[in-house]
C-alpha cells in the first residue's frame, strides 16, 4: 500500500463524501441554441481602453464642442440614445436613433443601412456626418495637442504620439470593451436556475413564432439585413417617407435593397427605448406588435407576447469595468 492515496483515490473519497450527503456534482454544458453566450473574455489592451474611454466621453471630437461618442449612447440606458433621433452639432436632428454601442464589437456591421462595414469605418462616418460631428483629423489634433495630459496618455499608449490612426484605435478598444454578460448568457452556458420559468417559456415563444431567425448567434441580431415589412408596408402605414427609410438602398442604390435594415441586436433591449430606426416604438410591448405585425405576419395572444418580453428582459447584461 502506498503511504499517501493517489490523486484519483481523493477524487473518489470526495464524490462518495458528497454523494452520502445528497449532494449531486453538476457539469455545466452550454446548451445547443441558436443563441451563443458572450465570450467569458476579451483580450484588450487596457491602456489603450482607458484612452477610449476618456475620449469617448471628450466633446472636443466634435466641431463645436459640444457633442460626444456618449452623448448619443447613454450608458444608463443600455449604451443607447433614449430620444427618437439624435441630435449633433448646432442642435442638429439626426436621421436615425442611435443603436447601443454595448457589444457593438460582435454585429457584421454597424449603422443601420450597414454603411460603416467596421468600428473603425463608424467612427469616420461620425467624425464626417455635417449632422454628427462635422470634423476632420487635422481639426481633432489641433484641439487635442494643446492637452498636455492627454497627449502624455496618447503616448504612453502609443509610441508614435497623437495621431488620428490611434485616437480611432483606442476609441474601437474602449467599444470592445463594453460587453454585457447576462442571465440569459449563464442559462445559454448551463445554469437552469440562471432565468426564470416564465422567461424560459418566453424563450421559447420566441423560437416557435420565429423571431430567432433574425434574432441569433452572439448579438442576438446584429448578423444580418433584413427588410422592414416583410409581411406588410410599415412604412405605407407610417407614413411620412424620409431617406433614411430607404435603409440599405442608400449604401448600394439596387432597387432590391429599399427598406433593409442591419437586424438590431436585442441584447439589453429592454433598456433601450425608443426601438426601431425611426424611433417609432416608445416600448417594448409596441416594438413586439409592430415585429408580429409586419415582419412575422403573424398573431399571438397577449400572453405569449407577455412571455417574450420577459424572456428579453433577461437579456439585460452587466457592464464591468467600464462605466
Amino acid at each position: 500500500m502506498p503511504k499517501y492515496p493517489t490523486m484519483l483515490a481523493v477524487v473518489a473519497l470526495g464524490f462518495c463524501l458528497a454523494h452520502s450527503i445528497g449532494i449531486r456534482p453538476a457539469i455545466a454544458v452550454e446548451l445547443d441554441e441558436p443563441i451563443k453566450p458572450l465570450p467569458l473574455e476579451v483580450k484588450l489592451d487596457q491602456k489603450k481602453v482607458e484612452l477610449g474611454k476618456r475620449l469617448f466621453f471628450d466633446v472636443r471630437l466634435s466641431k463645436d464642442n459640444t457633442v460626444s461618442c456618449a452623448s448619443c449612447h447613454d450608458f444608463s440606458r443600455g449604451g443607447a440614445d433614449p430620444r427618437p433621433r439624435s441630435v449633433g452639432v448646432r442642435g442638429q436632428l439626426g436621421a436615425t436613433n442611435s443603436p447601443s454601442v454595448f457589444n457593438s464589437g460582435f454585429n457584421f456591421r454597424q449603422t443601420w443601412n450597414g454603411k460603416a462595414v467596421s468600428l473603425e469605418d463608424l467612427i469616420e462616418v461620425v467624425l464626417k456626418n455635417p449632422k454628427a460631428f462635422d470634423t476632420n483629423w487635422a481639426e481633432i489634433i489641433a484641439k487635442l495637442q494643446q492637452d498636455q495630459a492627454l497627449v502624455h496618455q496618447v503616448t504612453s499608449a502609443y509610441p508614435d504620439g497623437l495621431q488620428g490612426k490611434n485616437i480611432k484605435n483606442a476609441l474601437v478598444a474602449f467599444q470592445r470593451s463594453l460587453v454585457t454578460p447576462s442571465r440569459f448568457d449563464q442559462y445559454l452556458r448551463g445554469d437552469a436556475t440562471a432565468i426564470s420559468d416564465a422567461e424560459k417559456q418566453g424563450y421559447q415563444k420566441f423560437k416557435n413564432y420565429g423571431c430567432v431567425a433574425c434574432h441569433q448567434g452572439i448579438n442576438v441580431g446584429g448578423n444580418m439585413f433584413q427588410r422592414f415589412g416583410v409581411m406588410g408596408d410599415y412604412f405605407k402605414a407610417r407614413g411620412n417617407l424620409t431617406d433614411a427609410d430607404l435603409g440599405r438602398y442608400q449604401v448600394t442604390k439596387r432597387d432590391s435593397d429599399k427598406h433593409v435594415f442591419k437586424v438590431p441586436s436585442l441584447r439589453n433591449v429592454a433598456m433601450t427605448a425608443p426601438y426601431f430606426h425611426d424611433g417609432s416604438a416608445k416600448t417594448l410591448e409596441e416594438a413586439v406588435d409592430v415585429m408580429f405585425k409586419y415582419q412575422l405576419g403573424r398573431t399571438a395572444p397577449d400572453e405569449d407576447k407577455r412571455l417574450i418580453v420577459q424572456f428579453l428582459a433577461s437579456l439585460t447584461g452587466e457592464l464591468k469595468g467600464a462605466e
